[in-house]
């Protein structure tokens, strides 16, 4: 049997050049099927809504879901916190920057250093114990530092960043 070579392009430079593309193809972002309740714009190189990178509540449960126990300034005694980490949805946005600006729904805003999220397990929380947090709540999203295992995070600064009824991030 003969196998019919096509001259051209070597075929090595093709099986480097399709492996090449598989990183592209591996980070692309779904599309949500679900409400969207986290929008995330600015310096990002995987959108899936036109320029933007929109988050149902399923697909932010699959990027490094984590429980946090801890107590807060804002509730009475520990609860038990769970969403996914921060890192980790902007890592599945592909931002690119060294700050966050996180938008609550009222228009409240603050800037987080990317920094604060590898240091700490920060999470956009979900759920307070096995509960959904609705909006009067906290809800959708909470920005929670492990201030439990932190107490140097019990600070003005830190209380400012943690941000509740998260709706977009941006990364400038």
């Amino acid at each position: 049997m003969h196998q019919r070579v096509t001259p051209g392009v070597p075929f090595g430079l093709i099986v480097i050049l399709l492996l090449a593309s598989l990183p592209a193809v591996a980070s692309s972002l779904p599309p949500p099927t679900g409400e969207v309740i986290l929008t995330v714009s600015g310096d990002i190189d995987h959108p899936n809504v036109g320029a933007e990178a929109h988050f149902d509540r399923d697909m932010l449960m699959t990027l490094s879901p984590m429980v946090i126990e801890t107590r807060t300034p804002w509730h009475k005694g520990p609860g038990r916190y769970e969403g996914p980490l921060f890192r980790a949805v902007l890592e599945a946005a592909g931002a690119q920057g060294d700050q966050v600006r996180v938008r609550a729904l009222n228009d409240y805003e603050a800037e987080i250093p990317v920094s604060d999220l590898y240091d700490y397990d920060v999470i956009l929380a979900m759920t307070r114990n096995g509960e959904e947090m609705a909006i009067r709540d906290f809800g959708p999203l909470f920005v929670l530092y492990p201030f439990d295992d932190h107490p140097e995070l019990l600070t003005e600064t830190i209380r400012f960043r943690s941000v509740w009824q998260v709706g977009r991030l941006h990364v400038p």
